[in-house]
């Protein structure tokens, strides 16, 4: 998801939503109750894997802020359900970060994002809500009390931090939460470490190096978060290879690295089972990247 912060949000030439997006719309006014039956039964899972396998990113960008509503619904009437939260809260993050080029609206994306996230972990852990607001010790202590059970929305909660941070990149508070957001991570990976272990590999990579080594990145550490996550994924997440090449070889300047990995990006099939709309934006940006390379480098 986060290789696609910058140079893929081509304006689409289709104005609107789509027929059938307007048809669940009319289906959710006049069966509210019905679909919100389905959401719990599954629906927000089913329509994760519906976007994510998706190859025409268009379609996403038009059609996602009518689910985004529909989230917004179903969170209203179910204030406490933590798979509905961690839904609203991942597409949010996704959508503001990926197909939203304006700043400002980005910054208020990933805040209700992380505002659904916080929510979700407030509901099934009293004991680590609000661990967010104290000092860093008094985090490291809440933190402590997550279990097993709830690893499934801290990894939410640190996916939203960090889209958040993104969105945030110029606000230097934001950018001081690169450490708790990266403990989150780390005790995801401590609580469950089965859970996404190619996607929180990445993350600590994109965590790691999100500064320059001058202000603060651990440009090791992150080398071999990176390593480990292709490794994890046999290559097949092509938006590691994108946040490799933009966050690690262009801060360092490693020319030959950067465009060794975006040309493996080029030449991978997309389209892999959960993985194929990220990959499609991961190709748009990796073009983007080696167009521009000999300007930067």
């Amino acid at each position: 998801m986060l290789a696609t912060t910058s140079n893929l949000n081509a304006a689409t030439s289709q104005p609107g939503v789509r027929l059938f997006l307007a048809l669940l719309l009319i289906m959710g006014l006049s069966a509210c109750a019905s679909l919100v039956s389905t959401a719990t039964g599954g629906m927000a899972s089913n329509l994760s894997a519906a976007i994510l396998n998706q190859d025409d990113p268009e379609t996403v960008r038009d059609g996602a802020p009518a689910f985004l509503l529909m989230l917004d619904s179903f969170v209203q009437g179910s204030p406490d359900d933590e798979g509905m939260l961690n839904a609203a809260a991942e597409l949010y993050a996704a959508y503001g970060i990926v197909f939203v080029d304006d700043a400002e609206r980005a910054q208020r994306l990933t805040r209700r994002s992380i505002g659904y996230s916080r929510q979700a972990m407030c509901s099934v852990n009293a004991g680590v809500c609000d661990i967010w607001l104290g000092s860093y010790e008094d985090f490291e202590a809440g933190l402590s009390k997550a279990r097993k059970r709830d690893a499934p929305t801290l990894f939410t909660l640190g996916l939203t931090w960090l889209a958040y941070i993104q969105a945030h990149s110029s606000d230097w508070s934001a950018l001081a939460d690169l450490p708790r957001a990266e403990a989150v991570f780390l005790k995801v990976q401590q609580l469950d470490p089965t859970l996404r272990p190619g996607d929180l590999e990445h993350y600590l990579g994109v965590l790691n190096t999100l500064r320059p080594p001058a202000l603060g990145g651990q440009f090791d550490k992150g080398l071999a978060h990176y390593q480990r996550a292709i490794e994890l994924t046999d290559g097949l997440d092509l938006g590691i290879k994108v946040d490799f090449a933009n966050y690690y070889a262009r801060t360092l300047y490693d020319r030959e690295l950067h465009d060794q990995l975006l040309q493996e990006v080029l030449a991978t099939d997309p389209v892999q089972p959960g993985l194929t709309l990220f990959n499609t934006l991961a190709q748009r940006n990796a073009r983007a990247m080696l167009d521009s390379a000999d300007s930067y480098f």
